[in-house]
């Protein structure tokens, strides 16, 4: 696609704004003499059957989005999902009303549906802040291949969401502050894709993307009452992503607030892509339609292995937030038994001692660096020495708290070392419990494993940005570590604080299908999903 560029962003209270966005946020909407149309928990099929039925347009559903930014981002609530704001945004949507008027057709799939994107992921015309004021004025000419595919296919980009810094942690920054929990804004709404979370979470868009490394798209997922996908690698091209290509774990995906929409916006990212090997291996792993396994019946006959052990980083059973969530979990399983599930209790032969292993390859997350900057020949960063000699690494959030910055950090936020006994290590203890997963499954004859999402509730921000630094507890990273096993995310009710947790399904390579109709059918049982209190409908405001 065309790159456009837009005029350099200025910084406003600590915050990414373009002088464009002013006229955005004035851009009066087309006229329509009908019910207005209620933005709130909207869907793509909802959205389109408007356009088709000529009571609503793209033009005026970008500016309800932009509305309510403009009223909860910054103002009221202040949640903080937003960094960059596209100018194009209003353009890209009249272009599509253009269109539609002209054919009585749709360009795509994706058809005037407002997305948002985790701002590691490269949108052309829009800078690539990785949530630090090291990249505040990075701007890479070229989309990645998932946004390049989603504009094709009809999609507006409308903002670029907060992260935490290099794509790794909690959703807080140095450039961007902290992003709030819309369901509780004294708490996280997790990381790394926490701005794309909070903001679907809130209505401030249709569709957003995500990316998972560890748990930063379990977190965000589960704690903003939303469905999210990190599916197999080589569904989804990295092309373009920071933290991509030979890297194998972290993973694109999809987050929305349906399985439906879900389903959707997966069928729109999946693809081949020549400059990603790995899509290769997706090829004859990709139906005609993800939506087609949107069963409501799907729990029926159906056998789930269940995961009841705590499996989490410093998980802590005996608090009161693990107890909650534990609650919750075990509502969930009897409403999958009710729902015609057969529910087996299963152990993991050496899964702690075997994902305790985990270790990162130094020499793969450098090539991957030297693939993402090479796609910005203009870019004055060239090598990782560029970006940590940067002066602007001091303000760094991390550096404040202590922690390595940038890719090549281990689990612990440390700066990671060459260790070819430990690399060899970790890839044998992967292997091994990957087969221990098959196998287990195998012989209990379950299609799929279920566990809670995250094992406790979001951090305190206050705990979390003030010495000592709490980390979040309950982190569950079982399907990176196995890199090879895609899991879905989805609501699975609130605590009674009003925190949301999430239901996790776990399936073996290529059975997105599969996890996509348990998920679908769990959520069309409960309905569960609800918007948070704090950013409400516009007219409802006081």
């Amino acid at each position: 696609m065309r790159s456009v560029l837009i005029p350099r962003p200025t910084v406003m209270r600590g915050r990414l704004r373009s002088r464009c966005v002013g006229v955005l946020l004035l851009a009066s909407a087309t006229s329509v003499h009908a019910k207005p149309f209620d933005v709130m928990e909207t869907t793509v099929a909802e959205v389109q059957a408007a356009f088709k039925a000529h009571t609503l347009t793209a033009h005026q559903l970008v500016q309800m989005y932009l509305d309510r930014i403009a009223a909860y981002d910054q103002k009221g609530p202040a949640i903080d999902c937003i960094v960059t704001l596209n100018p194009q945004a209003m353009a890209e949507a009249d272009r599509l009303d253009a269109e539609f008027a002209k054919t009585g057709k749709f360009v795509g799939p994706m058809h005037g549906v407002p997305i948002l994107v985790k701002d590691e992921i490269d949108t052309a015309g829009m800078p690539t802040t990785l949530g630090t004021t090291v990249f505040r004025d990075y701007r890479p000419p070229l989309d990645s291949f998932v946004v390049a595919r989603l504009r094709a296919e009809g999609a507006i980009v409308l903002a670029k969401t907060t992260l935490s810094e290099f794509a790794g942690g909690d959703t807080y920054s140095a450039l961007t502050g902290y992003t709030r929990n819309p369901y509780a804004l004294e708490r996280t709404v997790g990381g790394s894709s926490g701005g794309s979370g909070g903001a679907l979470a809130a209505n401030f868009g249709l569709l957003a993307l995500g990316e998972e490394t560890a748990s930063s798209l379990k977190r965000p997922a589960a704690w903003g009452a939303l469905a999210g996908m990190r599916a197999t690698p080589g569904l989804i091209s990295r092309t373009g992503m920071w933290d991509g290509a030979p890297v194998p774990v972290a993973q694109m995906g999809p987050m929305s607030r349906s399985v439906t929409d879900l389903a959707k916006l997966l069928d729109a990212m999946v693809g081949y892509d020549p400059e990603d090997p790995i899509t290769a291996l997706g090829i004859m792993h990709t139906p005609k339609s993800y939506t087609a396994f949107l069963d409501a019946g799907g729990l029926k006959g159906a056998r789930i292995g269940v995961i009841r052990e705590p499996i989490g980083g410093n998980s802590q059973p005996d608090s009161a937030d693990f107890k909650k969530i534990d609650a919750l979990f075990q509502k969930a399983l009897a409403d999958l038994e009710a729902n015609g599930a057969t529910v087996v209790d299963i152990v993991i032969p050496d899964l702690k001692t075997l994902s305790s292993k985990r270790a990162q390859d130094p020499a793969l997350t450098d090539e991957s660096l030297h693939q993402y900057l090479s796609r910005n020949p203009n870019s004055k960063f060239k090598t990782r020495a560029d970006i940590d000699n940067d002066p602007e690494m001091a303000k760094s959030f991390k550096a404040k708290i202590g922690q390595g910055s940038g890719r090549g950090v281990d689990g612990a936020g440390s700066r990671a070392t060459a260790d070819p006994a430990k690399i060899l290590e970790s890839n044998r203890a992967r292997e091994q419990l990957l087969l221990n997963v098959a196998k287990v499954m195998a012989d209990n004859h379950v299609e799929a494993l279920a566990y809670k999402a995250v094992e406790q509730e979001p951090n305190l921000i206050a705990d979390a940005t003030n010495p000592p630094y709490k980390a979040s507890s309950g982190v569950v990273l079982l399907n990176t570590f196995l890199i090879y096993t895609p899991t879905i995310t989805v609501n699975m009710g609130f605590a009674d604080d009003g925190i949301p947790a999430g239901l996790a399904f776990l399936g073996l390579p290529y059975s997105e299908p599969t996890l996509i109709k348990l998920a679908y059918a769990y959520e069309q049982a409960t309905h569960h999903r609800r918007p948070p209190a704090s950013t409400p409908p516009l007219a409802q405001r006081r």
